[in-house]
């Protein structure tokens, strides 16, 4: 995306270091599940300011008096967990790189959620890149002018929000057979929380505990990972072990889970933006536009992609019995504009936002990126490509 940048990368790559990378980064806390992508992204000014002007847009939308209320409907009646919070405390921001009609790079939102990501994990990335790799030093990973030491502090507030870190966990369905488990390793590497299963709680009353270390510890925060669509889709018994999160229990959560589902495909209709993509509710769609071809039809109540219908039809739309859960959505083009090797790879982009105790708005503080040469950005679309998965932008200062 910086020509230059670009060209002198690839030119000085090799195979070695490389290898050497990812030996490196493997060795920290195991074999990472997922691919890492031989190169970083390298972002200028102009393009970080759009993906930032998109984002403030949706954080005004977020602050509105009537938010919770425009809001109230997507959230599932059985997944409707209490005591929400006022704010939601991290939101994320997926961006495609896209060509205008100008033909200039712009990003275009694909989605956004109150969730944590690769938080910890991108600072793991960041440190064993540059013991391989090098670029300007007017490039970082890191926005809002944070370095990893201001990064991992304000990352440290959020999840500890003053408590000792046994009093904080780290909550997952089975955290160690994740593909993400390499975050909640950095995680309590750099935090000091531990990684729970919901299965592992145990309910006195209002209190919830967990064995540590075989010491039976009170929970009083509790960083959720948990995606309550993949609860539903587990066992019985691990669903009723985890009945407990929706019962009226004494625990700060970062985020609040309601908070999953108001920021979300759910809220895409309610904002405009030149780098949001044109989105509507499907059953308040009052004529369905001719060049269906360009648009995408999204479950408002999926996870990873799943359900999403790219090339439409009139019969696709035909067929959905629920119309009100879902939307219609202006189709975003990844433009392949990453040089690499052989194929030029496409690109998407994950700004991370912080909300900090007593701030009256996030801040965007990291990001992760992934790399693509399939049809749709993810593992199962990159079989044998190389130049592809997880990596992190660089951002021009």
């Amino acid at each position: 995306m910086v020509p230059e940048l670009r060209a002198q990368y690839n030119n000085h790559f090799t195979q070695e270091k490389y290898e050497a990378f990812l030996k490196e980064l493997n060795s920290q806390h195991g074999p990472i599940q997922f691919r890492s992508a031989e190169t970083p992204v390298f972002i200028p000014k102009d393009f970080t300011n759009q993906m930032l002007s998109a984002c403030e847009s949706i954080v005004d939308v977020i602050l509105k008096p009537d938010f919770k209320a425009l809001t109230q409907n997507a959230i599932p009646e059985n997944l409707q967990v209490l005591n929400e919070d006022d704010y939601p405390s991290c939101i994320t921001f997926d961006f495609g790189v896209c060509v205008n009609e100008q033909n200039e790079l712009e990003p275009q939102l694909i989605e956004m959620q109150a969730f944590p990501t690769l938080f910890a994990f991108e600072v793991l990335l960041d440190d064993i890149y540059y013991k391989h790799f090098s670029a300007p030093a007017n490039y970082s990973s890191y926005l809002s002018g944070l370095d990893r030491e201001s990064y991992l502090k304000l990352l440290k507030d959020l999840l500890l929000n003053e408590h000792e870190p046994e009093h904080v966990i780290l909550l997952e369905i089975f955290p160690h057979q994740q593909k993400t488990n390499i975050d909640f390793y950095c995680t309590k590497e750099y935090t000091g929380i531990q990684p729970v299963c919901v299965t592992e709680l145990i309910k006195k009353g209002r209190q919830l505990f967990y064995l540590n270390n075989g010491k039976e510890t009170l929970i009083k925060r509790v960083y959720n990972r948990v995606i309550f669509d993949e609860l539903q889709q587990q066992e019985d018994w691990v669903k009723e072990k985890a009945k407990v999160l929706f019962e009226d229990i004494d625990v700060e959560w970062m985020p609040h889970p309601n908070w999953f589902y108001r920021i979300s495909k759910y809220t895409l209709p309610l904002i405009q933006h030149r780098n949001i993509p044109p989105t509507q509710y499907l059953d308040q769609v009052q004529q369905m536009p001719e060049d269906l071809e360009n648009y995408v039809l999204k479950p408002l109540f999926s996870f990873a992609g799943q359900g999403v219908v790219i090339d439409i039809t009139p019969d696709d739309i035909q067929k959905i019995e629920d119309p009100q859960n879902w939307i219609l959505q202006k189709k975003v083009v990844y433009a392949p504009v990453i040089q690499t090797p052989d194929e030029p790879a496409k690109a998407e982009i994950r700004l991370f936002y912080f909300w900090p105790r007593n701030a009256e708005r996030p801040i965007p503080t990291n990001n992760l990126a992934r790399l693509s040469k399939g049809k749709m950005i993810g593992v199962r679309y990159n079989k044998d490509k190389t130049w592809t998965g997880g990596t992190f932008s660089l951002f021009e200062r």
